[in-house]
């Protein structure tokens, strides 16, 4: 019997709502892929509450929980390694050396990067230490990079308003030459209006992915759209199939949790959970 496809995920895990790994790894289990989760941050919940609890793992902590997953032989296992939200330098820092440390024991490992740091109404919300290890030890290793255009004009200092501005910024990024840049929630001068679009941008040239502006700004969409996309890519789908699954996916948990009023992500809704049954089976 063929094993699972195999998924590391390490990024942030709170103990009430949908932010990071708490966001992402139900959809990714549920398309039937198998997921080790090493938390970088424990909070009580995300951050649009009055009160935050937890903390960024302590280093040691850290530290032991990936020198558990080397002694387990995960990097080598894994089909796909995923980061997201970093809490601290000295976890950066080690995640940042796993990460190449994967990518030499298993060279069929794809590695997506979603460098999390802020967005266009907080700004940028980890300290700029944490940005440039995202931006110089990170994005270089990645083979899939998921930033919105905040995130974009930060790391490359430049405009996200056209085509060209992204073109522009993905060779302004140290990605690898085969790496795709995945820029997501653009508004783009020429998107078409009431949209938002996922731009693709790769040595296939360039793909634009657009789909309907949904007037809800929840904690955790970034986190699951990257989530889902991986479980895609897991299921066997081409990465623009993958990206507009998961596109189509997010917006059925964002609008169901419109309709229930809620704060935050919510992932319950009849027809997101028996679409991640069926992923890729067509």
């Amino acid at each position: 019997m063929t094993p699972p496809p195999f998924v590391i995920a390490i990024q942030s895990q709170v103990v009430f709502g949908h932010v990071g790994n708490s966001a992402a790894l139900f959809p990714m289990q549920a398309a039937g892929l198998e997921v080790a989760a090493i938390p970088t941050v424990m909070f009580s919940n995300t951050p649009n509450y009055p009160t935050l609890r937890g903390r960024a793992l302590p280093p040691e902590f850290f530290s032991d929980l990936l020198q558990g997953a080397r002694e387990r032989g995960l990097a080598e296992r894994a089909d796909i390694l995923l980061t997201g939200y970093i809490g601290s330098l000295d976890v950066a820092l080690m995640v940042a050396d796993f990460v190449a440390e994967a990518k030499a024991l298993n060279p069929r490992l794809t590695y997506l990067c979603d460098p999390v740091m802020g967005d266009a109404g907080p700004g940028l919300y980890v300290p700029e230490a944490i940005a440039d290890v995202m931006r110089n030890r990170l994005l270089p290793l990645a083979d899939l990079a998921t930033p919105n255009p905040f995130e974009l004009g930060w790391l490359t200092g430049g405009p996200t308003r056209t085509l060209a501005d992204l073109q522009t910024a993905r060779d302004g990024l140290a990605l690898a030459p085969a790496a795709r840049l995945i820029v997501t929630g653009c508004a783009l001068e020429d998107t078409p209006e009431g949209h938002i679009e996922s731009v693709i941008l790769g040595p296939e040239g360039i793909s634009r992915h657009p789909t309907p502006h949904l007037p809800i700004a929840l904690s955790g969409t970034g986190d699951l759209f990257a989530g889902l996309v991986v479980a895609g890519l897991g299921r066997g789908l081409a990465l623009p199939c993958a990206v507009e699954t998961a596109q189509a996916l997010t917006a059925r948990a964002l609008a169901h949790a419109q309709a229930l009023g809620a704060g935050e992500v919510v992932l319950t809704e009849p027809e997101f959970r028996r679409a991640l049954l069926t992923l890729g089976s067509a």
